[in-house]
Order: structure tokens, then sequence, then C-alpha cells
């Protein structure tokens, strides 16, 4: 019975979306769509961290907020314009929100939340080799804000819903898919960001297995800043977007078609381990349509 599909591939394992804690978390898989082929995704993210991983030491509770919750709904999609080239995108809306005490939100005059629409994202992917299982690809893609939420307003800005910068994004992707299902894909690239958000290299390696009823993957991903300073050391003016953010985040997903053209997935995972970031834990919740139903296993 050939239920999975190459849309729902892309669409399952990405429907993790971007919170404000993702980073630069690309949008990128390693799998195909195929000319005509794609999908849209709409799915839903809870995030929480009270713990952060400061420069040198880490601490138990956020200040001011003592802890700080994310929850995201992101719009992504994805189509293939030939067997070769793939586009993209990413829209999520983002409410953030502490548990700060009232009287001390009063006095400093701060909100205990914020919300909107954050950064949309853009990416091509081109397969320009491919040999046996083993697929090479790269890729280029844009962020830019969709609002004017604000940055700049000190430790405020703990809850902000992102850093408000244009980013500019080369990865190059190295893809193997076994007849048996077992695949790896390896990512590597450089990210490029306006304002003084530090530029950054990315990497992942995501392990997984797609057979004709579900699909499952793991993965590791890592962030590290080239440039920025740290919170509340030397050089730091309460400009968060200027932080030097390194962290490396585990997780995965865990997609079942419910009709050739509509799945469900489930995933999660956390930060292990970083630099100037919340030490979140996140589950997120995902529908995929898929617009052509083409069984994963002629791939």
């Amino acid at each position: 019975m050939k239920i999975f599909t190459k849309s729902a591939i892309l669409g399952a394992g990405l429907i993790l979306g971007f919170t404000i804690s993702s980073f630069a978390q690309t949008p990128l898989g390693g799998f195909m769509q195929g000319k005509n082929g794609g999908g849209v995704s709409f799915s839903l993210t809870n995030e929480h961290y009270k713990k952060v991983l400061l420069f040198p030491d880490e601490i138990d509770e956020t200040p001011i907020y003592k802890s700080v919750t994310t929850n995201s709904f992101n719009v992504y999609g994805t189509y293939g314009f030939s067997d070769k080239l793939d586009v993209t995108f990413n829209v999520p809306f983002i409410q953030t929100f502490g548990n700060a005490n009232r009287e001390v939100l009063n006095d400093l005059g701060f909100a205990n939340g914020k919300n909107g629409a954050q950064d949309l994202s853009a990416f091509l992917k081109y397969e320009f080799a491919k040999k046996g299982d083993i697929s090479l690809q790269g890729s280029f893609g844009v962020t830019t804000p969709m609002s004017n939420y604000r940055v700049d307003q000190g430790l405020e800005s703990i809850v902000a819903i992102g850093n408000r910068a244009t980013t500019f994004n080369a990865i190059g992707l190295a893809h193997y898919k076994n007849s048996n299902g077992l695949f790896v894909t390896g990512q590597l690239g450089y990210s490029l960001r306006s304002t003084v958000v530090p530029d950054a290299v990315l990497s992942q390696v995501k392990v997984g297995y797609a057979s004709s009823r579900f699909y499952v993957d793991g993965y590791v991903g890592n962030q590290t800043s080239t440039g920025g300073v740290d919170i509340l050391r030397n050089g730091f003016t309460g400009n968060f977007p200027a932080t030097k953010v390194n962290y490396t985040r585990a997780g995965g997903t865990i997609y079942a078609p419910v009709d050739p053209n509509i799945g469900l997935s489930i995933g999660g995972g956390g930060i292990l381990d970083g630099r100037n970031v919340g030490k979140s834990y996140y589950a997120t919740f995902g529908l995929t349509y898929n617009f052509i139903y083409r069984s994963l296993l002629k791939n």
C-alpha cells in the first residue's frame, strides 16, 4: 500500500517551523519535491525555558521574567519547479510571555510578553549532482521581518519575538537514501545578517527512516556566531540582537499519513548546550497537505 509522498517528507521534517529560539534553523531537507510536487504545512509549537545559558555560567532563572514561553503558528510551503529545483517559504506568527511579578513589571514599565508576525523566509534549492543513492544540493535563502516588532527595549527584549534582521543564507546539502527507507542528510552553511546581529555558521545532521506508512527522523543542529558580545558582560549595552548566540539543539519528528494528500506530525526537542540562549524545550503538532500523491518508495 503506497501512502507516503515525497511532498510529505519535507513538510513533516520541517513542520517544526521557526520560533524565536530556533534562530537560524533552515527550512531545508534532503528530499527533492519533483516537478509540480510540494505541499503546505500548518503547525503549532510551544517552547519554554527557565534556565539561561549565559557566559561563562548557566543561571537557574530568567532575569526579570523568571521563565519565558513562546507559542508559534507557522505556515510552511514547498513547491517543485522541476525535478531539480524547489522553492520553500515559511511564515511564522509568534506570541511570547513571561512569568514575571506584576509589581516588578509595573515598576520597570515592561510588558510581560509580545506577539506578532515575525520573519518571512524564502529559499531556492537546486540538486546539482546525483549518483546512485547520493544527492548533492545547494540552496540560497533570505529571511526578512514582516512587521515592525521592536528589539530596542533593553531587558524587556528578553520577550521580543525576533532579532529584526534580514539574513542571506547559503547552504550546501548532502543527502543519502537507500532502498530500505533509511536516510541521512547533512547540511553546512553561512548566514550573513544585517544590522548588529552577528553572522553565523550553520550545520545539521539528520538521520531517519521512511516507510510506506510512516516517517521518523532525529537531528542535531548547531549555530556558531562569528562575533557578538555576551549578555551582562563587557561590551553589552542592553541590545540583545548584538549578542553572540551559539547553541546545539536536538530533536525529532514522527509523521503519519491519514490519506494520500493529508498527514499529521508531532515533534519535540530542545537546546543541549549554548551561549546567551535559553535552555528551552519544545513540542509541536502539524497538519500537512500534499499537492501530488507520489510514493516515496519510487524515489
